[in-house]
């Protein structure tokens, strides 16, 4: 009898800890492991759901990524446009005679010397950058010697050419893309992709990406992730040459969407050429129809008086939404005395709740408010692990589907897949975090079959979405702007009057 008891005793307890497993799904795993060997019953269930977390955090987006109902129809991009010639880092530098030394950072880079520490440097931390080199012709022997090596890559290049390719995969999307076209970057634009005549020009600007892989070695180093390291030579690109022209096409071409990207290319321009040029971009953009929203794409920079103009020297509030990275997100509150300034680089994954603080800061400093004439109400955040959509409440519609979809992208794209391959990505965004590290935010339990985290704070929504991150990426380049540009695609801006 008591033998019977106990097992129906066993049986009973079996029960209700299925039925707190059900009631409770987001109950942290270790905390159900602990209770089921405590009551000795053998190993513990796997968890519901058919297949691993990346299977059903895949077929949840499906789910969820659905088109808006207002669609964007035609497309302005401008105004960095180049050739990026891709090979592996390692191999150009052994190339070029160069043997690892000591690594270390350069703003500009003026030798072959340079070269070499700065992709040290940056190899050894596993992190993107771009730098300017200031010797025209030391760049383009570097470039003839890249071009010309086995198995050397073309791509198109230059965040406004990658977007405007990526949105020109949808083809009842119409194009428009404005920049400096050379004759090789003019074959390997979609057919889709509409370029002004102005914008041709007779040469290519080259772009240098070098690659390494994760835990490729050169001399005493080891990268800890793959990535890559891009300099150039651009002069066009850096002058933002290009936008008078795009400006004025946009009157016939009459886009509802248009996409600014390029400032970083200004890194290796005079300060006074900087300040006359950020604020011919913000004549030009106030130029463009009201009503019609403008995002601008950052990317790496390093000049941090020409960061703090950018959002000082009203470039912010003449633009809707922003798109950028980690490092980007870092150094725009390192350059502006923004929350977590004195944090010197990140330690890991980027802490969700610090990111979230700095997200929060740029729109209630710089973002609309009944107090502040700003455009600014979308910034789409992206890092390796996870994406985060902040808006300001009112403005924007399919921020679930939005930031899905740009989560999704970033997996197929690093793969070269036409959708997720769950063999090839795994979930590596924190399991558990708090939405803010400034004031008392809430502490999320992420659920895999339930990919999009939602939470508010004081009129901002914010979107949190893990990335299947590629283990074997097949290109790195171009991620962060087919994100945007994808992001962009599944976002619906309502009309302000």
């Amino acid at each position: 009898m008591a033998l019977w008891r106990g097992a129906a005793y066993a049986g009973f307890l079996a029960l209700a800890v299925g039925c707190v497993f059900l009631l409770e799904p987001q109950l942290p795993g270790s905390a159900l492991r602990s209770l089921w060997s405590s009551l000795q019953l053998g190993p513990a269930p796997a968890p519901l759901g058919p297949g691993s977390p990346e299977s059903r955090l895949a077929a949840a987006w499906e789910a969820l990524i659905v088109r808006p109902a207002r669609r964007w129809r035609r497309v302005a991009v401008g105004v960095n446009a180049c050739v990026d010639v891709v090979l592996s880092g390692v191999k150009l530098l052994q190339a070029l005679g160069l043997n690892p030394g000591s690594g270390e950072d350069h703003s500009v880079l003026h030798s072959r010397n340079d070269l070499e520490e700065a992709f040290l440097h940056f190899m050894g931390k596993g992190a993107a950058a771009e730098r300017f080199f200031s010797d025209k012709e030391a760049f383009q022997d570097i470039a003839q010697v890249a071009s010309e090596f086995p198995g050397a890559q073309h791509y198109v290049g230059g965040n406004a050419a990658l977007i405007g390719q990526k949105f020109a995969a949808n083809s009842d999307l119409k194009v428009l893309l404005c920049g400096p076209v050379g004759p090789k970057l003019h074959e390997l634009l979609d057919d889709n992709v509409f370029v002004p005549p102005e914008s041709l020009q007779e040469v290519d600007e080259f772009h240098l990406i070098l690659e390494y892989q994760a835990g490729e070695e050169w001399g005493q180093l080891k990268a800890p992730h793959a990535n890559r390291f891009i300099f150039s030579h651009d002069l066009s690109n850096g002058a933002m040459n290009m936008l008078e022209v795009f400006v004025s096409s946009l009157e016939e071409f009459q886009p509802d969407l248009v996409v600014i990207s390029g400032l970083h290319m200004m890194e290796g321009q005079s300060k006074e050429f900087q300040k006359k040029r950020l604020l011919e971009v913000v004549t030009s953009i106030s130029d463009i129809p009201t009503g019609v929203p403008v995002h601008l794409e950052l990317a790496s920079m390093t000049n941090r008086e020409l960061m703090s103009s950018i959002v000082h020297q009203q470039v912010f509030p003449a633009v809707a939404s922003l798109g950028l990275n980690e490092q980007e997100l870092l150094f725009l509150s390192q350059s502006a005395s923004g929350p977590h300034s004195s944090l010197s680089s990140w330690n890991g994954v980027p802490d969700v709740g610090v990111v979230s603080d700095i997200l929060f800061w740029i729109l209630k400093e710089h973002g609309r408010s009944e107090s502040r004439a700003s455009d600014l109400t979308r910034i789409h955040f992206h890092t390796l692990a996870y994406h985060i959509l902040a808006t300001v409440d009112g403005h924007w519609a399919n921020q679930l589907a939005a930031v899905a979809a740009g989560a999704r992208v970033a997996g197929t794209q690093a793969c070269a897949t036409e959708t997720i391959d769950t063999r090839r990505v795994s979930l590596r965004a924190p399991r558990e975090f708090t939405t803010s590290r400034s004031e008392a935010g809430s502490r999320v339990v992420l659920n895999p079959s339930e990919p999009v985290v939602e939470w508010h704070r004081d009129g901002v929504s914010f979107h949190f979405t893990p990335v299947l991150v590629c283990q074997d990426p097949v290109r790195t380049v171009g991620l962060g702007d087919a994100i945007s540009a994808e992001g962009l695609f599944y976002s619906e801006a309502h009309p302000q009057h």
